[in-house]
């Protein structure tokens, strides 16, 4: 079968929201011990986003899931399926993917969440394709969301600098023109949880007097470890996303990586891309949004006009797990 006449899944809209509330580098100084250089240069983050206390994740997850359906012009009764990829849901079940249905009417979607950490976002998507080609599915539903600030252990300067809140969504459908999904690569690694997790809440760590006394309920990262791993695992699901459809980095328009750290995206920029002009980046003004940063970041460049119809753009993730994934999408 021809590259042409394969049954593809495209973008037929994107969708973001950001809390109002912004927590500066400056802001942070006077929580914890911290400066705005040691911040800014070790990870090129300058602000990121805050959701309100009685602001949760599904309500950020709604605000993006309507813009996106706005923008494909689609109504909420029409969607047949709804995937939330997130690490901080509004509760362990049942999913946020069903508070965000109620929330918008969307009435005729079945749900779930995905918890892939900062890959879910890609893991979504690809669920998502194979709902739609396998026939069950003709409108599908995408979001990333986290309330990372929920939690954060805002004494550990090492942690609570680097992430923020906020959500980004997309609505697939199956293409009528060619374009869309190309291509994906996933991968995992169980053996290296312990450097980047959060262990309270569930059935190894149940909550208790203990439990909160030890922190265990924020997130806890071996940054350099993870960050090594990061590097070369983007790199390698980028090369594999692209082998499997006879493309190279040469034939990507845009690549649109995890928000994590800069120094990160410019490891991958040197070894994927070649040229940091390239790389979509809005981590210094939204920090690492976890399974939201790649949606948001996607939006933002739809809407601003820098992502055009026809341009082919690489996402790539790495997240707690480890996990990992690439996809090529042909807008």
């Amino acid at each position: 079968m021809s590259m042409a006449k394969q049954r593809r899944v495209a973008i037929v809209g994107t969708g973001s929201y950001l809390p109002e509330r912004v927590l500066t580098n400056a802001d942070l100084e006077k929580i914890v011990d911290t400066t705005d250089e040691w911040i800014r240069t070790r990870t090129g983050i300058l602000e990121r986003r805050l959701a309100r206390g009685d602001e949760v994740t599904s309500d950020m997850a709604a605000a993006a899931a309507s813009r996106a359906l706005e923008s494909a012009g689609i109504a909420p009764t029409e969607v047949d399926l709804i995937l939330v990829a997130t690490i901080t849901p509004d509760m362990p079940f049942p999913s946020t993917a069903c508070y965000v249905q109620d929330k918008i009417g969307a009435t005729n979607a079945f749900c779930m969440d995905v918890s892939a950490a900062c890959s879910g976002f890609i893991y979504a998507m690809e669920s998502a394709r194979a709902h739609i080609l396998a026939g069950g599915v003709k409108t599908a539903l995408v979001i990333g969301a986290e309330k990372l600030s929920s939690v954060m252990d805002w004494e550990d300067r090492a942690t609570c600098v680097l992430f923020g809140d906020g959500a980004g969504a997309v609505v697939l459908r199956e293409s009528t023109d060619g374009r869309g999904i190309l291509s994906s690569f996933m991968g995992s690694d169980g053996s290296l949880s312990h450097l980047l997790n959060l262990p309270g809440g569930g059935s190894r760590y149940p909550a208790s007097e203990q439990t909160l006394k030890d922190r265990l309920h924020c997130i806890k990262m071996t940054g350099n470890e993870v960050f090594k791993h990061a590097v070369r695992c983007m790199c390698d699901a980028g090369n594999r996303a692209l082998d499997r459809c006879g493309l190279t980095e040469d034939d990507v328009r845009w690549i649109v990586p995890h928000q994590a750290n800069l120094r990160i995206i410019q490891a991958i920029a040197s070894r994927l891309g070649g040229s940091i002009e390239r790389f979509i980046v809005n981590l210094d003004k939204v920090g690492n949004v976890s399974g939201a940063s790649i949606p948001l970041a996607l939006d933002e460049a739809v809407r601003d006009g820098r992502v055009k119809p026809g341009d082919k753009v690489l996402l790539v993730a790495f997240g707690g797990g480890f996990t990992w994934g690439a996809m090529l999408v042909e807008m």
